[in-house]
C-alpha cells in the first residue's frame, strides 16, 4: 500500500460514522484493511455502521475513550464542517511524526485545522463526493508541508478505496473543486428530476418518464466512462443536423442556456465554500 505500510498493519481512526464515513469504512474493508485496525468515534453511528462491531471494528463515543498509548497512522475527520471546530482540540495530542490528519470537512482549510491541531500536525485536506458510497466517487486532496511522501500515499490509498483521486498544490482551488465535484452529484440528480418532469409535460406517464430519465443519465455516464472520445465529441455523435437532438440543443446551448446556468451555479457553490472557509 505505501512505503513501509500495508493494509495489514495500518491503524485508522475515523471520527464520524455518517454517510461518507460509512462509505469510507466499507471501501477500506473491501481493499484489505482489517476490521480490527479501524476505530470509529461516533456517539450514535447508523445501524449499518454500528453492525460492523461484530466484524471487529472498534467503536468509542468520543476521543476521551481511546485507550492510552493508541497511536493511529491516520485520523480521518468525516464530520460536518459546522461541528468540526468543537472536536478538533481533543485530537491535538495525536499530532506527532507518525500520524497524519485527513479531513473531508467542506470549506475547512488546512490553516484552520492547524490552528487547532498544532504546528507539528501533518494535515491533508480532501474533498470527496457522494458517489463514493458505491465506489465511484472522486476525491481531490491537498497536503500541508508537514506531510511526508508516505503519508500522502496513505491518504491516497484510503480515498482510492471509494473512487478516483487527484492532487492539487494550490489549496485555493479547493473551493472550485467543491463547486464542481463536491456539490456536482446534486446537479446531476436535479437533471434527472428535470428531465423526467419534462417527459411528463410531453405526455409520458410519471413512472416511465422517471425510468427513462434515470436510465439515460446512468447509461450516458457509463458511455462517457468507457469511451475514448471527449464529452464534446460524444454529444456531436448523437446530434444529427436538423434532427430532434439538434432542436433541443438550440435551447440548451443558447446564451442563457445550460452552460450559463451551470457556470452561475458552480460560482455560487464556490463562493459559499469560501464563506465557510472564513467562518
Amino acid at each position: 500500500m505505501t512505503a513501509g505500510k500495508t493494509a495489514d498493519d495500518m491503524q485508522v481512526l475515523l471520527v464520524g460514522g455518517g454517510r461518507m464515513g460509512g462509505a469510507l469504512v466499507h471501501g477500506w474493508l473491501e481493499t484489505g484493511i482489517g476490521a480490527d485496525a479501524i476505530t470509529i468515534v461516533d456517539p450514535a453511528p447508523p445501524e449499518d455502521i454500528s453492525a460492523l462491531r461484530h466484524d471487529g471494528v472498534v467503536f468509542v463515543q468520543d476521543g476521551a475513550e481511546l485507550r492510552q498509548g493508541y497511536a493511529p497512522d491516520v485520523i480521518v475527520f468525516a464530520v460536518k464542517p459546522q461541528v468540526i471546530g468543537q472536536i478538533l482540540g481533543a485530537y491535538e495530542p495525536f499530532a506527532r511524526e507518525k500520524t497524519v490528519f485527513l479531513s473531508i470537512a467542506a470549506g475547512i482549510t488546512i490553516t484552520r485545522l492547524a490552528e487547532a491541531l498544532g504546528r507539528r500536525a501533518a494535515i491533508v485536506r480532501a474533498m470527496p463526493n457522494t458517489p463514493a458510497a458505491v465506489g465511484s466517487g472522486i476525491t481531490v486532496l491537498c497536503a500541508s508541508k508537514k506531510v511526508s511522501r508516505g503519508q500522502r500515499e496513505i491518504c491516497q490509498s484510503l480515498m482510492t478505496a471509494v473512487g478516483e483521486t487527484a492532487w492539487i498544490d494550490d489549496e485555493a482551488m479547493m473551493d472550485a473543486v467543491t463547486g464542481v465535484s463536491g456539490s456536482g452529484p446534486a446537479y446531476v440528480f436535479l437533471l434527472v428530476d428535470a428531465l423526467a418532469t419534462a417527459g411528463i409535460e410531453a405526455g409520458l406517464p410519471e413512472e416511465l418518464a422517471m425510468r427513462l430519465a434515470r436510465a439515460t443519465v446512468i447509461g450516458s455516464g457509463d458511455l462517457l466512462r468507457q469511451a475514448r472520445e471527449t464529452a464534446t465529441q460524444l454529444r456531436q455523435n448523437v446530434t444529427s443536423p436538423g434532427g430532434t437532438t439538434s432542436a433541443a440543443l438550440e435551447v440548451l446551448m443558447s446564451d442563457d442556456g445550460l452552460a450559463d446556468l451551470m457556470t452561475r451555479a458552480v460560482r455560487q457553490a464556490t463562493d459559499r465554500s469560501r464563506e465557510l472557509a472564513g467562518a
